[in-house]
């Protein structure tokens, strides 16, 4: 795939970002402090445990935000896409990255410096709020995660982590096809559990006729069926 370098004057992305609500002139200044960069799939884009030098804002691509546990294995915290920022927390909280983030696709990630981020909250106080709510949301999101990682079965927690990612990225245009390439160990560390328990209870699903596994795709076949396994006590 061929990139062209984004202007942020015309980006489509930036219309669904914390972005979409700058003025011509402060895009215009966004668009001349900004760095961009093409990462191929599997490219590291920051490590958890350094330190943040600027916010990144995704362009065009999907792209993981893990955590790696005690044991090593790593635990898939958010699903980034088009608009999304990644970095936000470390900059704001004066903190090393908690998470370590990594391309599921050839990717465009813009970057914007961390003084020149900063100048942007304390001039925009509209913008400031809007941080402030994606910080409010992120939280909610974890927290239910938490819980559900506690109260609901693996095989809920597969179901909804199909859910998830059609949620995150969309169909393709069959209407039936998950828009992303997922690995078996993606999904279940998505899922919180082992890449055997996560790959039996797909063929689990497809046996059921909820989906169908086609390479690393997956085809929801029956939606309504695969939103009650994802349910509490079902």
């Amino acid at each position: 795939m061929e990139f062209i370098k984004p202007n942020c004057q015309n980006c489509k992305s930036r219309i669904s970002s914390t972005f979409s609500d700058l003025n011509l002139d402060d895009v215009a200044w966004l668009n001349e402090v900004k760095s961009w960069k093409e990462y191929k799939k599997n490219d590291l884009i920051f490590k958890e445990g350094n330190y943040p030098k600027g916010l990144f804002c995704v362009h065009s691509g999907k792209i993981k935000v893990a955590q790696l546990g005690d044991d090593g294995k790593e635990q898939i915290v958010h699903l980034i896409h088009n608009g999304d920022i990644m970095g936000h927390r470390a900059i704001l909280g004066d903190d090393q990255y908690s998470c370590s983030s990594v391309a599921m696709e050839d990717s465009q990630v813009c970057f914007i410096p961390k003084d020149s981020f900063n100048a942007m909250l304390n001039n925009n106080a509209r913008l400031a709020l809007k941080i402030a709510h994606l910080l409010a949301d992120e939280l909610k999101a974890l927290e239910k995660k938490v819980t559900h990682s506690v109260q609901n079965s693996v095989r809920e927690r597969v179901a909804e982590s199909i859910l998830q990612l059609k949620q995150n990225y969309g169909m393709r245009p069959d209407n039936q096809t998950v828009n992303v390439v997922v690995t078996r160990e993606d999904l279940a560390n998505l899922a919180g559990t082992s890449r055997e328990t996560a790959t039996r209870y797909l063929y689990e699903f497809q046996k059921l006729n909820v989906i169908q596994l086609v390479g690393k795709t997956i085809k929801i076949l029956n939606g309504n069926k695969l939103e009650y396994y994802s349910h509490s006590n079902r």
